[in-house]
């Protein structure tokens, strides 16, 4: 069925496209016309820049006082530059922009007495959607409808080649490796090496998300799947300007799965509010904006009942279901201010509050539900504070695009997490608790330096890294508890980072070539409390490098075929190696592994874009090879139903797979688009050692399986000024190093409408409108056999209303 869907939008999409498309604000061409004998410049001559096709004039200019020159705001397409001048003879220097950089320079142009002929120049430009480069995807978070007024996390869901996987981790083509970038810095707030915070914030912060799944050595070498960078609202208008809205709604409107017996009631009819407001004041030559969100949003967190059963005979019905209720406040403020024609300076903050109260549920049932042996209550207090602040200094030298950047980031990020739980059994009832304080500290220093040249641009930097968080850890144990005491204590871990790149870029007429290498060493140190009952210090060091390189072919202007190569690293996160053991499911514990190593991918990929009036198709296919797959592996303790989930390296993994992205305008009133990703992933055999709370092995063959995604969306313009867009996600069942995960279908229905000429904007919309979106896993270990499905809410119901000012 997957299969026979890819072919059909295939075989649509081929026939249809969209036109490529030039740099927001066009490309800027420079350059000087010189005497070719003597070198010096020849001041106030006229240029004319005129269309290939048909001579029709595009822009004139003059040269100034050194015979420089400059256009701005070109679009892609080809051009022929003349230059005339009495006693010269005249050039007519055919120019070509292209894809690849939004600066271009055609250094000098020299003017002889005699005729000469002059090689052509080829100049290049940026694209943005499914990019000229096909490196990377934009979408803007204002069109999508369905979507509106929730959490980033949900927006993502609906983007091609990107899915939401268990544990609300954000996938890109089956892999969840990715970095979340916020305007393309990495802050606490979204997470360092890993991803944090997607679910509680708001989607109405943003402009636009940009899906990068073959990064260039500029970009950190972590995150083998790809980047995702979350770009946030800010206006460059002249004056005062803004936006304010409000969006609101409740979610969990019917009951999925009814809970197990004994325990407390699970949320129903949520409530959501979220207001937002962005203002920006832009005078002369500075800019300085303001933005606030808040969220409020209660919600059925989790809903996951499972089956333990055990090759012993032994049998474990349980439920694990937490009512949140979430707090979520987002403040961000900035100002770009011209020193003067050459140098800039941008400084911008921001401050984030997330206040989380869960009430959990965990009963325990053996053999049937009427046996049961274990209530576990909890209450989780948690309060998370983010600030993050940078400073960027950029000079710009006389050429256009020739820029040299330095910049300075701090993020301090703060957890405090209380837990109180009741253990009640059917002899006694104890209390137990445990306490959490982490301070994350990280410091980068960044040097970004950009030249244009005649046929593309250099590009090369340095980045540094200091990174310390400090986690302390203390647990309160009652009668009979679960809890291991002799597992708290202190830990500290410290990252350094320092890191070189180069890049070149080359385009010609028909040949694009982009090569770059990052050169990249990390030392981590993981300082244990030495009275930890199971773990000690540990940490690793690397010196590597990563490299990339892409060679495209363009058949014409509206095809072209790339070619992908990249080798990147995924460093375990702070989280994934901390040794605190986690209670919010004191049969299933989690904790992390100190001796986690990074996990190392190369990959290569095709891909073919056409466009054309009405539509464009993109096809790629892919391969990706990961050594030292990181993975949690769950083992049982011996004697024991408790089971361990604890972070492994598990050898090898291989993804093969294509993804098409397709759109079409059937008429003014519809426009249809497709997203189908097809891959076949295998998970090598490994054995690993789980060493918490005692040494356990375990041993898994190879295992294998097909799977993918399907994302069909219809744009509708309905009367009266409505439009509407309809969303239908399918994923189908995927492959874990234990198991696998069973396929999940949903339906998104949004639409929107322009009033008060054009000023306010209304807007309604339902997410997982059928209620149908759910999580079934099946995980396998030594001696026993675990089926859950998560019935955690995913409905919501919408209505908002936005205004410009």
């Amino acid at each position: 069925m997957l299969r026979a869907v890819v072919l059909l939008l295939l075989s649509l999409g081929l026939a249809t496209a969209l036109p490529a498309q030039s740099p927001v604000g066009g490309v800027t061409l420079s350059g000087s016309v010189q005497d070719a004998r003597t070198r010096t410049g020849l001041p106030f001559l006229n240029l004319q820049l005129l269309a290939e096709q048909d001579s029709a004039f595009v822009a004139g200019r003059i040269t100034n006082e050194t015979g420089a020159f400059t256009f701005s705001g070109l679009v892609k397409g080809r051009y022929v530059l003349v230059v005339r001048s009495i006693g010269y003879q005249p050039i007519r220097q055919r120019v070509v922009i292209g894809e690849l950089s939004a600066f271009l320079d055609l250094g000098a142009l020299l003017m002889r007495a005699d005729a000469q002929t002059l090689g052509d120049v080829v100049v290049t430009a940026t694209a943005e959607g499914v990019s000229g480069t096909m490196d990377r995807k934009t979408f803007t978070v204002a069109d999508n409808i369905s979507q509106a007024g929730g959490s980033v996390l949900q927006a993502m869901s609906t983007l091609p080649g990107v899915t939401v996987g268990q544990d609300g981790k954000v996938q890109v083509r089956g892999s969840d490796k990715v970095v979340v970038l916020i305007d393309g810095k990495q802050t606490a707030l979204t997470g360092f090496g890993s991803q944090s915070g997607l679910d509680n914030l708001p989607a109405s912060a943003l402009e636009r998300i940009e899906v990068i799944n073959n990064p260039s050595a500029k970009f950190d070498a972590n995150a083998s799947a790809g980047i995702i960078n979350l770009v946030f609202r800010k206006q460059e208008q002249q004056g005062f300007n803004g936006k304010v809205g409000v969006m609101g709604g409740a979610g969990a409107l019917w009951v999925k799965q009814e809970n197990l017996p004994t325990i407390r009631p699970q949320f129903r009819g949520t409530p959501k509010f979220n207001p937002s407001l962005s203002v920006n004041y832009r005078h002369g030559a500075t800019n300085a904006f303001l933005q606030g969100d808040w969220m409020y949003a209660p919600t059925l967190n989790k809903n996951e009942l499972a089956t333990r059963t055990y090759d012993d005979g032994t049998v474990i019905l349980q439920q694990v279901k937490r009512n949140r209720r979430t707090d979520y406040a987002t403040l961000s403020a900035g100002m770009d201010h011209a020193v003067d024609a050459h140098n800039s300076v941008s400084v911008s903050g921001l401050f984030n509050r997330e206040k989380i109260l869960d009430n959990g549920d965990n009963p325990y049932f053996t053999g049937s539900l009427q046996n049961r042996t274990r209530l576990w209550q909890f209450l989780e207090d948690e309060v998370k504070y983010t600030a993050f602040g940078s400073a960027v200094v950029t000079h710009r030298f006389a050429q256009p695009g020739h820029t040299l950047a330095l910049t300075a980031n701090y993020s301090f990020h703060r957890e405090d997490e209380r837990y109180t739980f009741t253990n009640t059994r059917p002899t006694f009832v104890g209390t137990d608790a445990f306490a959490l304080l982490s301070d994350e500290h990280v410091v980068d220093l960044n040097a970004d330096y950009i030249k244009p040249l005649r046929q593309g641009r250099v590009e090369a930097g340095f980045k540094g890294r200091y990174r310390s968080i400090p986690v302390n850890m203390q647990f309160f144990a009652g009668q009979q508890s679960p809890i291991d005491t002799g597992a708290g204590g202190w830990a500290t871990y410290r990252e350094t980072i320092p890191a070189l790149y180069g890049t070149y870029v080359f385009e010609s007429q028909h040949v694009e070539l982009e090569g770059g290498i990052r050169l990249e060493g990390v030392r981590v140190d993981y300082d244990v409390n030495p009275d930890h009952n199971t773990y000690a210090s540990d940490g690793y060091r690397y010196l590597q490098p990563f490299p990339n390189i892409r060679a495209a072919y363009k058949f014409d202007d509206t095809s072209k075929l790339s070619l992908f190569f990249n080798r990147r690293v995924d460093r375990p996160n702070e989280v994934d190696i901390r040794i605190f053991p986690k209670y919010d499911e004191p049969e299933l514990i989690k904790v992390g592994n100190p001796g986690l190593q990074p996990q190392y991918a190369t990959s290569a990929e095709a891909g073919y874009k056409t466009s054309g009036a009405k539509g464009s198709v993109y096809v790629a296919a892919y391969h990706r090879i990961v050594d030292g797959t990181i993975t949690r592996i769950a083992t049982q303790a011996p004697g024991s139903v408790l089971l361990y989930h604890v972070f492994q390296n598990a050898g090898r993994s291989v993804s093969t797979g294509s993804e098409l992205v397709w759109q079409h305008a059937v008429s003014r009133a519809l426009s249809l688009s497709a997203n189908a990703t097809v891959y076949r992933k295998t998970v090598h055999a490994f054995a690993v050692v789980n060493q918490y709370p005692v040494p356990v092995r375990y041993e898994a063959a190879r295992a294998q399986l097909t799977s993918g995604t399907v994302k069909l969306n219809a744009v509708m313009t309905l009367p009266y000024g409505w439009q509407a867009q309809l969303s239908q996600l399918y994923l189908a069942p995927d492959l874990l190093p234990q198991g696998r995960i069973d396929s999940r279908y949903a339906l998104d229905l949004g639409a929107k409408k322009s009033v008060q000429q054009g000023r306010g904007e209304l807007v309604v919309n339902a997410t997982d409108l059928l209620n149908t979106m759910q999580l079934r896993r099946t995980i396998r270990g030594t001696d026993f056999r675990m089926v859950s499905t998560d019935y955690a809410e995913t409905q919501v119901i919408r209505v908002g209303y936005n205004r410009k000012f």
